[in-house]
């Protein structure tokens, strides 16, 4: 999506890995974002980074290329999940840098992302797989989440916070049953943490959507899409469509809480 109409830049990453010092690098990476002007919130654990940022298109550049490349994480995110949109406005009031035990809550000392995840698959191929006789589609997402739009098909969890996802995957899944299991998320990093859950308790073959449901909207033409509905982005946008466009929405016609 161009960014020559908008004036404001937005970067969603993540990454699993491991941060020893993840609490001596709160202050320099606070810092170095208020001096580009950014705003958004970022995640801090010993098990990786997560966040999304927003700012003018100017900013953004050299804020991703320090995360992947610069002396304040010493070369460490060299597997950054990294996508771009653009917003009419700032969708962020103020700037955030958090300290967290965990990156996205799931409160399974066994799902270890950094040592076991599920078998990518890019956009490109994702039709085909959820095409494929015997594959459950798993929206990992929470009920609200799911409501706003889903893929043709997909299983709803009806959890209201990824932290109860495990508790479904112990009362509803069975690794002799559901032998291929295809799961998605927002920007992919809820399948990370699901998918080695899903791992470690036996299952023989997971696959998660690389870049999830925002890198499907950005790469999948809307013709060849799967797709329906809206997906929900933690931010004053709401919501997103094909393309990454904006879809207008105002939150509190939603009437629901957030789930980082």
């Amino acid at each position: 999506m161009s960014d020559r109409n908008s004036t404001t830049r937005v970067a969603a990453f993540y990454q699993f890995v491991a941060l020893p010092d993840y609490r001596e690098l709160r202050e320099p990476l606070r810092a170095f974002c208020a001096g580009l002007h950014l705003k958004g919130s970022v995640l801090l654990a010993q098990e990786g980074i997560n966040g999304t940022v927003a700012g003018a298109p100017e900013a953004i550049d050299p804020f991703a290329s320090e995360l992947a490349h610069g002396n304040m994480f010493g070369g460490r995110l060299d597997n950054l999940e990294l996508k771009f949109s653009t917003a009419e406005a700032m969708p962020f009031g103020r700037l955030k840098v958090r300290l967290k035990k965990e990156i996205v809550t799931l409160g399974d000392e066994t799902a270890d992302p950094a040592r076991q995840v599920g078998t990518y698959v890019d956009a490109a191929e994702w039709n085909a797989l959820i095409a494929t006789p015997d594959t459950l589609l798993l929206d990992t997402r929470n009920a609200f989440e799911v409501a706003m739009g889903t893929f043709e098909g997909a299983v709803d969890p009806g959890i209201k916070s990824f932290g109860q996802f495990k508790d479904f995957a112990a009362a509803s899944l069975d690794p002799a049953r559901h032998r291929r299991i295809a799961m998605f998320c927002t920007g992919g990093i809820r399948c990370e943490k699901a998918s080695a859950h899903l791992l470690a308790r036996g299952f023989a073959e997971v696959y998660h959507l690389k870049g999830g449901i925002l890198k499907y909207l950005e790469e999948v033409p809307e013709t060849e899409s799967r797709w329906r509905g809206e997906c929900f982005v933690f931010d004053e946008r709401v919501a997103l469509g094909h393309g990454l466009r904006e879809r207008g929405l105002r939150e509190q016609e939603l009437g629901h809480g957030r789930d980082e």
